[in-house]
């Protein structure tokens, strides 16, 4: 938990960025005040590598979320208006890093700091690869289901592309490489870098998914929001990281 004169700092850095995402159309006002608020939780109880990839999330998602935008609006493919997330959006991909940040403060001998690090980082794996996933992957034509394989409209839910797995592979690794880096910038590595780095990039790229396959059966059904689909794949990444280090019996 970081002292007063650098939580208050953090607090200000996380409201200015916030602003920010919200002038720059990223999110919408709602959502941005959101984001603040989550954000300014985690940096004063975790600490600044945990907003720094929070942050690089929301900026690599807004970048592609604004790549080809024009096109994906002629299409009706596009996030809210002009590309902006809503607070459905950020709730989605907030609140569980969140609770991850608050279990370990509450509960540190349950949840220590690197296991902390691996889940956190899980977690917003898949966020970075759900996001790339969609966001690339609408572009590259017809999808298939997940489910059947049967071809289906681009931007259905549990459609999938080739370019879209790619881009969903390439978001989680690069969350996980980012991630890694950070804490070992801020001499929080991971005993076991290879380990962490290969764990958070499976549980973000098989929650991307799980999640294709809850948007196609649940979904589309109505027993599920665009938003509760996100969560629970989230969880999903969460699981993962913490069956790896209960089967490994390694922090990470």
């Amino acid at each position: 938990m970081l002292t007063l004169v650098p939580a208050s700092v953090a607090v200000v850095v996380t409201i200015v960025l916030a602003a920010a995402a919200v002038a720059a159309r990223a999110l919408t006002p709602a959502a941005g005040a959101v984001a603040a608020a989550f954000g300014c939780v985690i940096v004063v109880l975790a600490g600044y590598p945990f907003l720094a990839l929070l942050i690089l999330f929301v900026v690599g998602s807004a970048l592609a979320t604004r790549y080809r935008l024009e096109e994906k609006r002629a299409r009706n493919l596009q996030e809210g208006r002009s590309g902006e997330r809503g607070v459905s959006n950020v709730l989605a991909h907030i609140v569980i890093p969140t609770g991850l940040v608050v279990g370990a403060i509450l509960s540190p001998f349950v949840l220590p700091f690197p296991t902390l690090a691996i889940l956190y980082s899980c977690a917003l794996a898949f966020g970075a690869s759900d996001t790339f996933a969609s966001e690339f992957g609408v572009l590259a034509g017809e999808a298939r289901s997940i489910v059947s394989g049967k071809p289906v409209p681009a931007g259905t839910n549990g459609g999938i592309t080739g370019l879209g797995e790619l881009f969903a592979l390439f978001g989680a690794g690069s969350t996980a490489a980012v991630a890694l880096a950070l804490f070992t910038l801020w001499g929080e590595g991971p005993g076991n870098g290879p380990l962490f780095f290969v764990t958070a990039t499976a549980a973000g790229f098989v929650a991307c998914q799980v999640d294709s396959v809850l948007g196609e059966t649940l979904e589309n059904r109505g027993l599920l929001t665009k938003g509760t689909t996100n969560f629970f794949a989230m969880l999903s990444a969460v699981g993962i990281g913490a069956l790896v280090v209960a089967l490994t019996g390694a922090s990470l």
